[in-house]
């Protein structure tokens, strides 16, 4: 009797020490498979970002991007890409010669786009 109350306490212990390695081996599938998955959304959205370039217009930002809020003026702008608000390019524009400087034209052409960084939004 004593030994098979013996035999099974070991099992019942070998049992339960296995069964948390068995939930961290899970745990770490998962996160593993989510870092995936938030990697391949990064490589996408950075191949959709690297897509606008100097000498396309402002209506071509505007497929990608959104404006953000904070000071502005026709020739710099800060947007937000539509998908992510912390997600962030500075663009350059050229104002044909005669143009107003306050009334933005969707046909401005980018000068210069930055590299994307995070940021917190802001509000106006």
């Amino acid at each position: 009797m004593w030994k098979s109350a013996c035999t099974l306490l070991v099992l019942l212990v070998a049992t339960v020490a296995g069964f948390p390695a068995q939930e961290t081996v899970i745990e770490a599938q998962g996160r593993s498979q989510m870092d995936q998955e938030h990697r391949k959304w990064i490589d996408q959205v950075m191949r959709t970002i690297s897509t606008i370039k100097p000498g396309m217009t402002r209506k071509d930002v505007l497929r990608v991007f959104s404006e953000e809020g904070g000071l502005s003026t026709r020739r710099q702008r800060k947007y937000v890409y539509k998908h992510c608000p912390y997600i962030k390019v500075d663009v350059e524009f050229s104002i044909p010669e005669g143009d107003d400087e306050l009334t933005e034209n969707r046909d401005d052409k980018i000068v210069k786009i930055s590299r994307p960084y995070l940021e917190y939004s802001i509000a106006d």
